[in-house]
């Protein structure tokens, strides 16, 4: 059973006390971050692009059965079960085909099965029907990179992670 920790609960807090005579001292401590080669490979495309979403984030309505099944397939992911997450995810993609934020979900449970062509395709589908910019064009073209990567196609993979900086798209000021 793999026990990775839940998305978005990667640190863990630590807390030592320490008894001297006649005092109490307490320290707070935080893990670091896993090195980007422990993280999961779907880490490897979900961290960096939360952390640098400060521009423009466009997100589709979600029919509340995709929202269940999705929710569901998160909590198979969790707990080391892709495979049942991607049948999950299978579901949710016959109610909703064109969901852009479907399809990467289904490519980066396709990256941590190591099933490179399909993380590859799912990620292309995704920014096909998605957004051009954004968290989710993001994690498209990190996917994609990471995808080709993999399969020692570094050319391919080095112009992937060049449209990276085409999906960032500042706010306008007054907003």
């Amino acid at each position: 059973m793999n026990m990775r920790p839940r998305h978005g609960m990667s640190r863990f807090w630590k807390t030592v006390f320490i008894l001297v005579p006649g005092t109490l001292l307490v320290a707070c401590a935080t893990q670091p971050p896993a090195p980007v080669e422990d993280r999961s490979v779907a880490e490897q495309v979900r961290a960096p692009a939360a952390e640098e979403a400060s521009g423009l984030q466009v997100y589709p309505l979600r029919n509340p059965a995709v929202t269940e099944l999705t929710d569901a397939a998160r909590t198979a992911e969790a707990d080391g079960d892709p495979d049942r997450a991607t049948i999950l995810l299978e579901r949710a993609l016959r109610i909703e085909p064109r969901d852009p934020e479907l399809l990467q979900y289904m490519a980066e449970v396709q990256l941590d099965k190591e099933a490179w062509d399909q993380a590859e395709n799912y990620a292309s589908r995704s920014f096909d029907v998605g957004p051009r910019v954004g968290e989710l064009c993001q994690r498209n073209w990190r996917t994609i990179a990471l995808a080709r990567e993999r399969q020692g196609r570094d050319d391919a993979a080095r112009r992937a992670r060049e449209r990276l900086a085409q999906c960032q798209v500042e706010m306008p000021e007054r907003f």
